[in-house]
């Protein structure tokens, strides 16, 4: 395949399965041997750009990219990273929409890299168990936080979010700027992308819009 057509794929915003695309051997390299590996390679990039690494302002960037590419941007890869959901009995008896609204996402697009910014909302009738609200913020933050397709990332935090309730009644939606649209290729600086998965209840129009209603609510702060 050529690089125009590698491109084009990239353009195209193709995903290829629901599981983020890892190598079996993903994690046999600790993640400091990995920020070393990749503080060289970055190096050479930077080199090849131009750049004076002897310069004091860009001596240390190698590692600190290297750093934060993996201990940061991207400690969603790795699953010893993934957070404990713990669920309760709902004893109570709450049996109607509860919504987790304006969730920041701050993603990676994977196919050039550059930022995923904007909102993620999740909302779920509960059955027999509950989630503390902080542990579902949680979760979208950790599947956010790896080289990313946004419907991909719409559909990891509802399949996760649905196994820990043992319901189908859940709704999630993404809404997000894309970099890669808005600084490169044709450089809309405006236009935002949104996602959308649900199950259960939510397949009716009636109990979506009671969704979209509740995010759109002008009485809330």
């Amino acid at each position: 395949m050529n690089n125009y057509d590698l491109e084009s794929i990239g353009d195209n915003h193709i995903a290829t399965s629901v599981e983020t695309p890892m190598r079996d051997d993903a994690f046999l390299r600790t993640d400091d041997e990995k920020v070393e590996t990749i503080k060289f390679h970055f190096k050479k990039i930077m080199e090849e750009l131009g750049l004076d690494l002897t310069d004091e302002s860009l001596s240390g960037t190698p590692y600190r990219f290297a750093k934060m590419y993996v201990k940061e941007l991207f400690y969603g890869l790795n699953p010893a990273n993934k957070p404990k959901i713990s669920t309760f009995p709902n004893t109570y008896g709450y049996h109607q929409i509860l919504v987790e609204q304006d969730i920041n996402i701050d993603s990676s697009c994977e196919h050039h890299f550059l930022p995923i910014v904007g909102k993620a909302h999740v909302g779920y009738i509960p059955k027999e168990k509950v989630v503390g609200l902080s542990k579902i913020n949680r979760l979208v933050d950790y599947y956010s936080h790896r080289p990313q397709v946004q419907e991909r990332l719409s559909l990891q935090v509802f399949e996760d979010l649905k196994n820990i309730l043992e319901t189908e009644d859940v709704i999630v939606m993404v809404h997000a700027k894309h970099l890669c649209v808005s600084s490169r290729g044709i450089k809309d600086k405006e236009s935002f992308t949104t996602t959308m998965e649900y199950g259960g209840v939510f397949n009716s129009v009636e109990k979506r819009t009671e969704f979209f209603n509740l995010l759109n609510n002008p009485a809330l702060p």
